[in-house]
């Protein structure tokens, strides 16, 4: 595969998600017997960014590729390999943050409109914003999407709806009486500083809100994929997928 092997799973990386995909060897069809060289063509075009049509020929017929990440898209299994992934015994630390996503032109057009797509005008032009949860580890637990103009605060109760923590951090655009409530009926501390225009303010552990760049540098290898840095999928849900791809690839490193 000469200069493609840096862009394709390790034996070891491949046993650790095989179990959760669909089909093997003994499926009917060509669909159990090339999972490995389909999810190495996806990662391929995530890791690149380049167009489906480029995928090189040893990765078989783009078109075929590009349907079949649309159908486990649609079904969620790349979902369900994130989930068996990113099972982190590390329940101290849950940080709350977004990053703003540049949406190539291709990017419009998908059916319902832009809103429902999750793309927007925002002060750089069409964009998506990516909402996350970041674990003690540096590693992604959960993700949501919005039109690049939404605010960050209104997404975050369900960012850490049922995920169990002992302290969540955020910056100060989370500050608010809601998810401050919220984050103390879970039993977890609110590591956020205080707006400005707050009339009375709130303490703040300055120690504990240094690891908040643990979140910085998840989106930070987040876009070292290509395909999550610039959005290309006119879809929300394709987008999604993209990125739970590159999540699950920075669990199985």
């Amino acid at each position: 595969m000469g200069a493609l092997e840096r862009l394709v799973l390790s034996d070891g990386q491949w046993n650790r998600i095989s179990a959760y995909i669909i089909g093997d060897s003994r499926t009917r069809g060509s669909s159990g017997r090339d999972n490995r060289m389909f999810v190495e063509a996806v990662l391929w075009i995530v890791r690149t960014g380049s167009p489906w049509r480029d995928l090189p020929d040893l990765f078989g017929a783009w078109n075929s590729a590009f349907r079949r990440f649309s159908r486990w898209s649609r079904k969620g299994i790349w979902w369900r390999i994130f989930e068996a992934m990113s099972d982190d015994p590390d329940f101290e630390y849950l940080i709350v943050d977004s990053t703003i996503i540049r949406a190539h032109q291709h990017a419009s057009g998908g059916k319902k409109g832009a809103e429902d797509q999750a793309i927007g005008r925002s002060r750089g032009g069409l964009s998506t914003k990516l909402h996350m949860a970041v674990r003690g580890l540096g590693c992604p637990v959960r993700f949501a999407l919005t039109a690049g103009q939404k605010g960050d605060a209104p997404q975050a109760e369900n960012l850490i709806a049922g995920l169990p923590a002992e302290i969540v951090m955020a910056d100060t655009a989370y500050d608010s009486d809601a998810l401050r409530r919220t984050i103390s009926d879970k039993g977890a501390i609110a590591v956020i500083p205080n707006n400005p225009s707050r009339a009375s303010k709130y303490p703040l552990d300055h120690d504990l809100y240094a690891q908040r760049y643990l979140i910085e540098c998840c989106f930070s290898k987040l876009k070292q994929f290509r395909r999550v840095a610039t959005r290309y999928e006119k879809t929300a849900r394709n987008y999604l997928a993209v990125i739970t791809i590159a999540a699950i690839v920075l669990w199985i490193r």
